[in-house]
């Protein structure tokens, strides 16, 4: 699809599995971790690297996937956010970055597949750079 990759970031390792051979099945490159903490470092490191977030909400001891969210945000405003959750839709409203979806659990992969292809296809084209400026 592109050279930058979706972060996908789930701490059950059997759904992050599951995700990850989805979305490589449907020609995305993927980055897969289990925690916020080293999704956010990664992605600190080279945000451009990234086209995407695809997060858990609940992902264990440490930041959730709302916090992981904005932070990503903080760097890259329009960057597509996917939430999924067992019980945190309720939140979505009040928690959730501007312009992301959510999908609740137990999810198809088809659902995740189009919510991410939807949000990227709506992303604003870079303009070209000017080669003679």
């Amino acid at each position: 699809m592109s050279d930058s990759a979706v972060l996908v970031v789930e701490d059950e390792p059997m759904i992050l599995l599951d995700l990850e051979s989805a979305l490589e099945g449907a020609g995305f490159q993927v980055v897969a971790l289990s925690n916020a903490e080293a999704a956010i470092e990664l992605f600190d490191a080279d945000p451009e690297n990234f086209s995407s977030l695809l997060t858990d909400i609940r992902l264990g001891s440490g930041k959730s996937g709302w916090e992981l969210a904005k932070h990503l945000r903080r760097a890259h405003p329009t960057i597509p956010v996917v939430y999924i959750s067992g019980d945190s839709a309720p939140h979505w409203g009040a928690e959730g970055v501007p312009e992301s979806i959510m999908i609740t659990k137990p999810f198809a992969p088809p659902q995740i597949i189009t919510a991410l292809s939807t949000l990227l296809n709506q992303q604003q084209p870079m303009p070209p750079v000017d080669a003679e400026a």
